[in-house]
């Protein structure tokens, strides 16, 4: 004891060393990590990396004061938000990108800036419950809503997954069929897909074109939009905000070991995961950029324009600009299937993450796999079997999936505003107000926009007195599960709320 009061700092460095790097802890005795809780997590405490000591506090350090930046924590904290962020490159958006390009040039560059910049002010929220209350979004939504209610948001949540899966998939069998020039049916490529998600796999060169920069910069600063393009302004916005990467990012920033107690140390892993998820999505960005600015200054103004699709995207790419040693068309084909197989896990991971936390399911994780793998498979080999006749076929499908997305956004926003906003839940980690009307207003924005594509579409797509009586019952319906979510707990600002209620109060004494 002698020699540790006259040499304070004699282990400096090892302390260090052992906050820093992961350690092998021996099994918890806890009750969560032997099983005895019946209460589903999103990872076991074996298998959480160990960032900080949160033994004790035995080095007398101050637990409520922000430890300083560190590269070395930077690095060990990095990970849950570029798994985030290939969602922002699944073949959805993708497609997306070629088309806003082709058909609206440099003038929709501006809303993909702004749109990137949304989602990633609710994927922070996301990272931010999941790290302050040690809890994933599907969890607290078990606990928040009735049981009625949190079956009907098991139900948007697991919809809106196979959606997004079935794009993933079909993408990366569209991919296998043209790098195998046609060999390899869709339904093959499917089945390739799904027996090797786990492969992971990046690239982001898709072209080579250099855009004109003059129509660059303006179509990146100044907001520009026609009724000609609003379709594609409206995909773009629609593509950003995935209803289960929502749900994934609050589950993936749990596999670092945070004391919730430790006010200092969860304000640390918010800032790094802050960090972190920035430059994952400014990468994402500038792919998207990529994507957009090559299809924009090759084919913006042709009569190829309104016709391209993931299908011919690369032979279209080919006859543009030719073949060379490795041809454009198999550089798409790399660059597509990379996109399907990277976004697939993002899928698998969300789906477990969905399926247990709402369902608090303790299964064994290769089995959760292959319910949430099943799930999403079967309906996609049914999808390539029925569509795989034309490319006008797929292009109606994907349509059809992007609304299925669209009408389950509110589901996975509304209730992450609510919970991130309140007292009990987060503690001293509650939003403030300017941010939670920031975070508001964006939803509002982002549930409009697509309110508009599910109008546009439904307009063009519903025919006949009983299909239109289905979809308008069912409109009813959807409405009043919304309000019924905002409502829920003063969903809204607590300041507007005030406001509205006390409007309300003077019309009744007038």
């Amino acid at each position: 004891m002698s020699e540790t009061k006259d040499n304070p700092n004699t282990d400096t460095k090892d302390d260090e060393a052992d906050r820093l790097l992961p350690s092998q802890s021996p099994p918890s005795t806890s009750p969560q990590s032997d099983g005895e809780n019946d209460e589903e997590v999103a990872y076991e405490s074996r298998e959480k990396i160990t960032i900080v000591d949160i033994g004790s506090a035995a080095d007398g350090s101050d637990h409520s004061v922000t430890p300083p930046f560190s590269w070395k924590k930077l690095w060990l904290f990095t990970g849950p938000g570029f798994l985030m962020s290939i969602a922002f490159l699944d073949p959805g958006n993708l497609e997306g990108d070629l088309q806003a390009g082709a058909i609206a040039g440099y003038s929709l560059l501006w809303l993909l800036l702004w749109a990137t910049a949304m989602g990633l002010l609710i994927q922070l929220l996301s990272a931010r419950v999941g790290v302050a209350t040690g809890r994933h979004l599907a969890e607290l939504c078990r606990e928040e809503y009735p049981y009625w209610a949190g079956l009907l948001l098991w139900l948007m949540a697991e919809l809106a997954l196979i959606g997004a899966d079935i794009q993933e998939v079909i993408g990366s069998a569209i991919a296998i069929k043209i790098l195998s020039r046609g060999a390899l049916p869709l339904w093959a490529g499917v089945v390739i897909t799904a027996s090797d998600c786990f492969v992971f796999l990046f690239l982001e060169n898709y072209g080579t074109p250099s855009p004109v920069e003059k129509n660059f910069i303006l179509g990146l600063l100044i907001p520009r939009l026609s009724s000609k393009t609003i379709r594609q302004a409206v995909g773009v916005v629609g593509c950003v905000i995935m209803p289960h990467n929502v749900f994934l990012h609050s589950a993936l920033v749990q596999s670092r070991k945070i004391d919730p107690d430790k006010k200092g140390h969860v304000q640390e892993a918010l800032n790094y995961y802050s960090i972190e998820s920035s430059v994952a999505l400014l990468i994402s960005f500038m792919i998207n950029l990529f994507v957009t600015t090559v299809f924009a200054k090759g084919f913006y103004g042709t009569k190829q324009a309104n016709n391209i699709g993931l299908v011919n995207a690369g032979q279209y790419l080919e006859e543009k600009y030719g073949g060379g040693l490795f041809p454009i068309l198999y550089i798409w084909g790399i660059g597509l299937l990379a996109a399907g197989q990277s976004s697939t896990i993002t899928g698998t991971y969300a789906g477990q993450f969905i399926m247990g936390g709402f369902l608090n399911l303790r299964l064994k994780k290769w089995l959760r796999a292959l319910i949430t793998r099943s799930c999403a498979i079967v309906p996609t080999m049914i999808v390539a079997l029925i569509f795989n006749r034309s490319e006008a076929s797929l292009d109606v499908l994907n349509e059809w999936l992007n609304v299925l997305q669209s009408i389950q956004i509110p589901f996975a926003l509304i209730p992450l505003l609510t919970l991130v906003s309140k007292q009990e839940v987060m503690g001293v980690f509650r939003i403030g107000t300017t941010l939670e009307r920031v975070a508001w207003t964006v939803a509002a924005l982002v549930i409009v926009i697509n309110g508009y594509l599910l109008l546009d579409f439904f307009i063009s797509e519903v025919n006949g007195l009983l299909f239109g009586f289905l979809v308008c019952t069912t409109t009813a319906a959807y409405v009043a599960f919304i309000i019924y979510l905002i409502s829920h707990g003063g969903g809204l600002p607590a300041t507007l709320f005030s406001l509205i209620r006390a409007k309300g109060f003077s019309y009744t004494r007038n």
